[in-house]
Parts: C-alpha cells; structure tokens; sequence
C-alpha cells in the first residue's frame, strides 16, 4: 500500500513512432551493520555483591513485632509473699522489655489481671502494692480486679498474668497479642515522686508527670501503682482561651498558655488507662508527696 501511495502517474502523448523501452536496473546498495560491544567494567557477580552489602551500607532499624499465641494453663499456688493462699497463671513472664497488647480470656473461676512493673530501683517501694518472691527483687504490682470468667483486656507491663484470691486453683483458656519493645523516650518504666501542682487552682495539690506537654497527641496505654489513690490527667491543647474556653475544665500555669484539662477518678491506687493528649500525669488532691510506679507506651 505504500508503495501505492508513493507512485507518481504521469500521462504522455502518444506519438506515430514505435514506442521505445528504456529498461533500468536497478541498483541495491547493500549496508552490512555493526555492532558496538562494549566490555562491562563490572561483572553480574561483582553487581549481586554490591547489592547484597547494601545491608551493611544501609542501617536497619528495628521494629517490635507482635506475636500472638494462645493457650489452656491451670494455675498453680501464687509464689509473692503475702500471696500464698491465692493462685496464679502466668501469661508474660517477667521481661526487661515493656509488653503491650490485648488478652481475651474464658476461665473457671472469676480472675483478676496482674501487671508487674520493675523490677523496681532500690528505696524505690514507698507504699505502692509490690509482688516480691524474696524479698529481694521487687515489682510494683497492678491487680486489676475485672471479677469475670471472660472477657477482654488490654495491658502493658513487663509482666502479665492471671490471677485468683482464693487457694482453689482455676483453669484459664487464652489467647493474647502483644509487642514486646525495647526502652525510650514513650515506652517506658520508672518510679516517680509527686510535687506540688504548677497549675492555678492546684497549689494544694500533688502531680507526676508522666509525658510532657506535645504539640503532637500521645495515644497509648499507662499501668500504674501509686501509694494512694490518684487521679488520671490528660492536657489537650494548647487552646486559644478566646475562643475555646466556654466552660470545660481548663488548666493553666501562667495564665498565658492554656489546656483543656480531662480529670478522672478511677478511686484506686492501681491500674490501666488507655488515654490519648498532649501531657499525661497522676494527680492527687493531697498536699502530701505521693510514690507512683509506671509502664507507658504511647505513640504521637
């Protein structure tokens, strides 16, 4: 077709004379084509080499990873002094990693969550319930008395376990998720001593400061064990107190800056809050110093 396309028709006048033939031959110009072959300067082996000490050139950060596993456990009798007529099935065991996660349960018996934290620094146990095998190694102790045969409960601590205040022992079918990470700035443990509230209006009043303020909202989940019963702040904000400030609770230290304060009173001296704010602390209405023992991990 394209040589159809491309033809030139051109009409001549015929003449008397005996039409000639001029017979051309046509010509075929012949290229022979070349090849450029270049040597590689590197060979593939030499290639995959690089490629697999990418590894050492790049550093690679580690991530917890979350495991889950289930299983059927019957308790047996609890080993903390104090605890001898009770029974304890261990989920986690103690760890210098910080556990977090969810576990669902179905037991015979109506059971109580353990949470350890620790084990605690010396002259570090001021009054906060602590679980001991010897005396020796200590851990602040958080019984978060659910009272049910099934249910669901989400922990951190460096160690779980489920527990029954009686010496009849139980039997517990679980299945629990959990990560298991490593110190930092917002995964944590550690023991504080309260001081006096920097906040207007709360001079009479006692604050540890478990995160401090953040532009960026921490969500998380903290286990506590405190020498009294204490109050759980969350600070959100900062807000514009113009324009905000219509009748919530509020918190401020200048009079400048100001949050939204969240104030709950759970009235125990134990336990585990999933919150989420710009500052997390333990509060008390006291004007007397407070111990509180702590496993937090948040994220912003």
């Amino acid at each position: 077709m394209e040589k159809l396309n491309n033809a030139e028709i051109r009409h001549a006048t015929a003449t008397p004379a005996t039409p000639t033939t001029n017979t051309t031959t046509p010509t075929t110009n012949t290229t022979t084509p070349t090849t450029n072959t270049t040597t590689p300067t590197t060979t593939p082996v030499e290639n995959m080499s690089k490629v697999q000490n990418m590894s050492q050139i790049i550093p690679m950060m580690e991530t917890p990873m979350w495991i889950t596993k289930t299983g059927t456990l019957t308790s047996v009798q609890d080993p903390g002094q104090g605890h001898e007529n009770h029974q304890l099935a261990i989920i986690l065991p103690p760890s210098d990693k910080v556990y977090t996660g969810v576990i669902s349960w179905t037991s015979s018996k109506p059971i109580q969550i353990v949470e350890l934290t620790g084990p605690l620094g010396s002259g570090n146990d001021k009054g906060q319930p602590i679980w001991t095998t010897d005396g020796k190694t200590k851990f602040a102790l958080t019984l978060v008395d659910v009272n049910e045969t099934t249910g669901s409960f989400s922990f951190t601590g460096n160690a779980l376990a489920v527990h029954y205040p009686k010496s009849s022992s139980f039997t517990v079918s679980y299945a629990v998720s959990y990560m298991g990470s490593s110190a930092s700035d917002m995964v944590k443990t550690g023991t504080l001593t309260s001081v006096q509230d920097p906040g207007q209006g709360h001079e009479s009043h006692q604050l540890a400061l478990i995160l401090p303020p953040s532009e960026k909202a921490y969500h998380g989940i903290l286990t506590y064990s405190a020498s009294e019963p204490v109050q759980l702040v969350s600070l959100i904000g900062p807000i514009d107190p113009a324009v905000d400030k219509k009748g919530q609770m509020v918190y401020t230290m200048d009079g400048k800056t100001w949050f939204a304060l969240v104030f709950i009173e759970p009235g125990t001296q134990a336990g585990t809050w999933e919150f989420a704010g710009n500052a997390i602390a333990v509060h008390t209405k006291n004007i007397t110093p407070f111990q509180v023992s702590y496993t937090v991990d948040a994220h912003n």
